[in-house]
């Protein structure tokens, strides 16, 4: 498993293993609007929202023109690097991870940025929305034909059982 992952994939399941093990649940490739992915999204125990970006080289960091628009979708913004990174890039005012496939510590807290009450609501929903759809797939990858149960109302297939 670890074979198929991308460097940057690997940086984010040390640090969601690392803050899991603080009490937060990480969801890694997260999508909190549209044209937005951050790598990891972590909810914590109080309601907080973290947002993770793991960058595995200066070619990653410095391609990488979005992170500025994470910054109003958490309440606190971390890089996460592994040990051969040149931290000395990163932007001040944001925090540090160290990390690789396995664990991760932070370096540098994030200084907190409190999201508004409405938009902290609706992230938290589409977070448990997106983590039960995956969770679901998991256990259920093809539940039925576009999303409906196979047999179900209007698709004729069930009509004769209902009659029997």
């Amino acid at each position: 498993m670890m074979n198929d992952l991308q460097p940057g994939q690997k940086l984010a399941r040390g640090v969601s293993r690392y803050l899991r093990s603080l009490g937060y649940a990480p969801l890694e490739e997260f999508v909190p609007a549209r044209g937005l992915r951050v790598d990891v999204m972590a909810l914590g125990p109080k309601g907080e929202l973290w947002v993770v970006e793991c960058k595995s080289s200066r070619a990653d960091f410095q391609s990488d023109s979005k992170w500025e628009g994470y910054l109003e979708w958490c309440d606190r913004f971390f890089w996460a690097v592994d040990l051969a990174f040149p931290t000395e890039l990163l932007p001040d005012g944001t925090g540090l991870i160290i990390a690789d496939p396995y664990d991760a510590e932070i370096i540098r807290m994030a200084p907190e940025d409190k999201l508004p009450p409405a938009r902290r609501r609706k992230l938290i929903q589409k977070f448990a929305m997106d983590s039960v759809r995956r969770l679901q797939a998991l256990r259920d990858p093809r539940p039925g034909r576009d999303g409906q149960l196979l047999g179900g109302a209007g698709d004729g297939a069930g009509d004769q059982e209902q009659q029997d």
